[in-house]
């Protein structure tokens, strides 16, 4: 059963603007989240702990770019794709 993936308009944004290649590998690791987008199966995935009730799921790409989605039922929200080095900014200790 695949799940449908939903990518925000800012993390659209920031995909094309990288490097063919880096777009290619970004959208490679986004299109794995159709098969199984929950932690413990290929690729780099974990839930973060943020709050009761909240499940934000944080997806490591290629060592440059982090991705945090949730999922609701039968689909996948990417809410961001970052770099790395913006990830450790923005959500320190995460």
């Amino acid at each position: 059963m695949k799940f449908d993936v939903c990518i925000d308009i800012d993390a659209i944004d920031f995909i094309n603007s990288q490097t063919d290649k880096r777009r290619r590998i970004i959208e490679k690791h986004l299109k794995a989240l159709e098969e199984d987008p929950y932690p413990g199966s290929r690729c780099n995935k974990e839930l973060l702990n943020l709050r009761p009730g909240v499940k934000i799921y944080r997806l490591h790409i290629a060592r440059m770019f982090t991705a945090f989605y949730e999922i609701e039922e039968r689909t996948v929200y990417v809410n961001e794709v970052l770099t790395i080095g913006q990830a450790h900014k923005k959500y320190k200790g995460l």
